[in-house]
């Protein structure tokens, strides 16, 4: 669970140099993105980087895993079922999502070891009728505590 700053916890606070140009792109960022002050966006930009960090070196990591497949696929479901039975131990839940008569859309909640969650995505969209397959990648909020 990621919680919020205590009574106790303080903010701190930084300058940074950087040329003019850059700070302009900056705050075109972020209004378009709707922040409403540089001190969100950097620390934003702070926990993104922070997140892949802990998936380059293996931690435990959360994420979710898309897949968007035609069911009528022969052998496409038990085979996908074989994989996440392999690595059972990083799923923590899957949706199955009907989006018309041949299209299915699944997605599933991964937490575990960056290596494991990776292994399954790449296994998964190397099979033989995933159309398209995605791994958003997120922390466990841990580091963010």
């Amino acid at each position: 669970m990621i919680s919020r700053m205590s009574d106790t916890d303080t903010m701190a606070r930084f300058g940074v140099s950087l040329s003019r140009a850059l700070l302009a792109r900056f705050d075109r960022h972020i209004k378009t993105r709707g922040y409403t002050n540089r001190s969100e966006a950097l620390r934003d930009l702070m926990r993104t980087q922070l997140v892949a960090q802990e998936w380059q070196e293996n931690e435990e990591v959360a994420g979710a895993i898309t897949l968007l497949y035609d069911h009528h696929q022969r052998d496409l479901l038990a085979k996908a079922t074989d994989l996440q039975h392999r690595l059972h131990h990083v799923i923590i839940s899957t949706q199955h999502v009907h989006l018309d008569h041949d299209t299915c859309f699944e997605i599933i909640a991964v937490k575990g070891r960056a290596d494991d969650v990776m292994c399954l995505c790449d296994s998964l969209r190397a099979l033989k009728g995933i159309a398209h397959c995605s791994l958003s990648m997120a922390s466990t909020g841990k580091a963010f505590a």
